[in-house]
């Protein structure tokens, strides 16, 4: 199983969820949203941290690419994504 996150601090919370409802239509693929950790409010920030997504290790090509395209997609609307390098999550 591997584990990618998602960084975007100024995603709208709406626009977190319709990403995640999107993403979660692809089979094999789990997604989670990360909750804000900031410890002081502030409206500039989302009120998401982040999203996970989950998925095998032989996850097909095209699932891959679908996930790639819905994440450009909301990349390029919303001022990108930073990432953390992809690990091995335990079931």
């Amino acid at each position: 199983m591997k584990e990618q996150v998602y960084y975007n601090s100024h995603m709208p919370l709406a626009v977190y969820r319709e990403l995640a409802a999107q993403l979660g239509l692809i089979d094999g693929l789990t997604v989670q949203l990360l909750p804000q950790t900031s410890c002081q409010f502030d409206y500039a920030l989302s009120q998401v941290e982040g999203i996970t997504l989950k998925f095998p290790d032989a996850l097909p090509a095209a699932a891959l690419r679908q996930i790639e395209v819905v994440l450009q997609h909301y990349g390029d609307r919303h001022g990108g994504w930073q990432t953390v390098a992809p690990i091995n999550a335990k079931d």
